[in-house]
């Protein structure tokens, strides 16, 4: 015991024992944070998206995984809830924002947002893909 204290006053141990009990504090914070991405597979194909809508919770990373597969389509939505005024709060956080994402037939793209507000979001197809191109609409309802 005396070659302990020798080597390791009694000083320090108070501190280090602090220091260890605020590291695994805050380890175990951030690790109650981060939570795994929703994955949301979609199919986009002739003027429609599978499965919409898509309900998500308040405060979720989102990954959509949307794959087109009869050709070329595109993905348009708004960060802001539908009704939402255009230059509001965004609802939606996007990990790397676009006007229009790109659907190349045969490639899965992943869009990937935080869900932060409640409300609708619609998205549509954003690349002229035929004569129901208008119609091909879906939503994301965060709860």
């Amino acid at each position: 015991m005396k070659n302990l204290a020798k080597r390791f006053p009694v000083s320090i141990v108070p501190k280090s024992l602090l220091g260890l009990a605020i590291f695994l504090s805050l380890s175990w914070s951030v690790r109650a944070q981060v939570q795994p991405a929703q994955v949301i597979e979609v199919t986009a194909k002739k003027y429609e998206y599978s499965s919409s809508p898509f309900h998500v919770k308040i405060g979720t990373t989102v990954q959509l995984k949307i794959t087109a597969t009869d050709h070329d389509h595109g993905f348009k939505i708004s960060a802001v809830q539908d009704g939402g005024l255009t230059n509001g709060a965004a609802g939606l956080i996007f990990s790397s924002p676009q006007d229009c994402w790109q659907l190349k037939k045969g490639e899965r793209t992943t869009i990937e947002f935080l869900a932060q507000t409640p409300g609708t979001y619609t998205f549509k197809c954003c690349h002229t893909c035929g004569l129901g191109h208008r119609g091909m609409k879906g939503q994301i309802v965060v709860d």
